[in-house]
């Protein structure tokens, strides 16, 4: 099994900065039936943990309420991490989705190269447990903040991007693949040139697994996510950025004539 030396992991690019929000509309597809149907929410802060000072990542995601009767969704993501290499050092999440709920709680040790976690879900009981922390693991949100801080530039086509993960109490090795530059042109009538990859998925309650997950991030210094698009069990759901707060860049983007 590849794991990325510890070289290669630490970020490249200063995409982001204290206080940037990234907003998004998610819509959900069944059938031939779309739905705008939630809203996603990204925050960056820098506080004091445990004696340091970190980035405090903030993912929440809401279905509308008025769908909330066909499938309620309110997931809460948190993330403590170091500043010069996005090193996890807590993890919270806290979802509910449909009848699906789902709590864990990571604590990384890296003098004894540990994880401790709390899991919890729907379907299993509470654990306690305790995992070998290897170099260049990320949570769910660190992994996200990390991929902006890749050079994809000096990647090839259809090259493999290997990023380890602890998802659900378990250490995956999975990757992204780089799909080249991509013009996206957005309902709001702009224009932006992005970078385009997929990632591959863990099957679980919701996606199918394998590279069924597309991301599209501007090709400028901020590297913000413009469209994910998912496959998931009942359909596909997409992410649509509507606005941001606090860039540490410019965006650069095209008015469509």
């Amino acid at each position: 099994m590849y794991y990325p030396a510890d070289a290669q992991c630490k970020p490249v690019i200063q995409a982001f900065q204290n206080g940037e929000e990234l907003y998004y509309d998610v819509v959900y597809n069944w059938g031939f039936i779309w739905v705008n149907a939630g809203k996603v929410k990204f925050k960056v802060q820098k506080e004091n943990f445990r004696g340091q000072v970190v980035y405090h990542f903030t993912g929440t995601g809401k279905s509308l309420e008025k769908y909330d009767w066909m499938y309620r969704v309110r997931d809460y993501y948190h993330s403590w991490a170091t500043i010069t290499d996005l090193k996890p050092l807590k993890y919270i999440r806290n979802t509910s989705e449909g009848k699906q709920k789902t709590y864990n709680v990571y604590e990384f040790d890296y003098q004894k190269n540990k994880i401790y976690t709390d899991t919890w879900n729907t379907q299993k009981a509470q654990k306690f447990d305790t995992l070998n922390l290897q170099n260049c693991l990320f949570d769910i949100m660190t992994a996200v903040y990390y991929v902006r801080t890749l050079d994809l530039s000096k990647y090839k086509i259809n090259e493999k991007i290997p990023i380890s993960m602890i998802i659900d109490n378990e250490i995956y090795n999975l990757y992204g693949r780089y799909l080249g530059k991509e013009t996206l042109e957005t309902h709001e009538g702009k224009k932006y040139e992005t970078l385009k990859f997929s990632i591959l998925l863990v099957e679980g309650t919701i996606f199918k697994g394998g590279e069924d997950l597309l991301v599209w991030v501007t090709a400028d210094k901020n590297r913000v996510p413009i469209l994910v698009d998912a496959k998931i069990l009942v359909g596909t759901v997409k992410a649509s950025f509507k606005h941001a707060v606090n860039l540490k860049y410019p965006l650069k983007f095209k008015k469509i004539e």
